[in-house]
């Protein structure tokens, strides 16, 4: 995993576009990582996603993840980690979107156990994060995840997850479905009738297989989306860097 900003940017072969020329202003490390995605119709999906954005779909079908995690090494450019809200789980529900050709990532919600996190976030991304009762804890390789939303723990999470096997460079290749659903560069929001585009960089994702036991999974249903009763298409990631863009207002 490379180690510093510069060595990061070398590795850009695999993106779809080039890296924005602009500097970026935030680093971050995503660690232990699951994605569960389940299939959704495009009908049911065009009603919960802004009409400004087309959908992206794989062999006709949306997906939608579910994706929690630990966010650690917050920092701005050329500063060092934050002394507070550096470090704390996050929990993200997302679907795939295109703009002008350019594909990326729609957030129906992003659950964070740090407040700064979450006022920073929703000001600068207009993103729709919101504060959580938080936990992750490793152990015997299993990963135990719990999140309530701090204003309704209706909106909740709890399981645990583990990694199968090696990283596998298959999911590198473009047209297999592990590197359409993560290999995205950007992300897209709407405020106030305004389309926002925040671009991001990282090495391809070193995926893992993955084992799921969800005992709570409210997070999509918060959204108005209904999962299909099926077993999640499952992935791990332990540890990626990624350098971040300030949003832009786009057309």
């Amino acid at each position: 995993m490379p180690f510093n900003a510069e060595d990061i940017l070398k590795v850009a072969q695999h993106r779809p576009w080039p890296v924005p020329r602009r500097p970026w202003v935030m680093r971050q490390t995503w660690e232990n990582l699951l994605f569960a995605h389940w299939p959704v119709s495009p009908e049911r999906m065009r009603k919960l996603v802004p009409a400004e954005l087309e959908l992206d779909t794989y062999e006709a079908t949306c997906w939608v993840a579910v994706t929690p995690f630990r966010l650690t090494g917050l920092r701005f450019r050329y500063a060092p980690p934050l002394p507070f809200g550096s470090d704390f789980p996050e929990l993200n529900v997302r679907t795939y979107v295109e703009h002008k050709s350019r594909p990326g990532v729609f957030f129906f919600s992003l659950d964070a156990g740090s407040m700064a996190a979450v006022m920073g976030a929703r000001a600068t991304y207009h993103l729709p994060y919101f504060f959580a009762d938080m936990s992750i804890a490793e152990e015997s390789g299993w990963f135990s995840y719990s999140s309530k939303r701090h204003d309704d723990a209706s909106v909740c999470f709890r399981g645990r997850y583990r990694p199968i096997g090696e990283p596998d460079t298959h999911h590198h290749q473009p047209g297999t479905h592990e590197h359409w659903l993560t290999e995205r560069y950007c992300l897209y929001s709407l405020s106030e009738g305004k389309l926002y585009r925040g671009d991001i960089h990282h090495v391809p994702w070193p995926l893992q297989s993955a084992e799921c036991v969800i005992e709570e999974n409210t997070m999509a249903a918060a959204a108005g989306i209904e999962l299909p009763d099926v077993p999640p298409l499952l992935h791990f990631a332990r540890e990626l860097d990624v350098l971040i863009w300030l949003a832009e207002e786009i057309a």
